[in-house]
């Protein structure tokens, strides 16, 4: 038993496709949270530019869950941002949806 023999040697390093698509929906929940307490705390009275922010927050999330997507396909590479990145982007996209969905009725 060699002194080495505990160490992993790999060439895989992380995606920076899946740690900016991370980084995305990581923004896109903290403003919708954002979007969602203001309107809680103004008594239900929304600001457009609250209904805005979560507009782009969906859009940032398609973004994220292509670069997750893309990232997720390279050989050679760590799973767990691309992995973390279409997980988190497809909260945020459900998140979207809900909000603006209900937003309308």
């Amino acid at each position: 038993m060699g002194l080495l023999e505990k160490y992993k040697f790999t060439n895989k390093r992380h995606s920076l496709k899946a740690i900016m698509a991370v980084n995305l929906a990581l923004i896109g929940i903290v403003t919708m949270v954002a979007s969602v307490w203001l309107g809680y705390k103004n008594n239900g009275i929304v600001e457009p530019q609250h209904g805005e922010a979560v507009f782009l927050s969906v859009v940032m999330s398609v973004v994220g869950l292509g670069l997750s997507i893309a990232a997720r396909m390279q050989p050679d590479r760590y799973r767990l941002f691309p992995n973390l990145g279409i997980v988190l982007n497809l909260l945020v996209l459900l998140g979207g949806v809900l909000i603006l969905g209900f937003a309308s009725v």
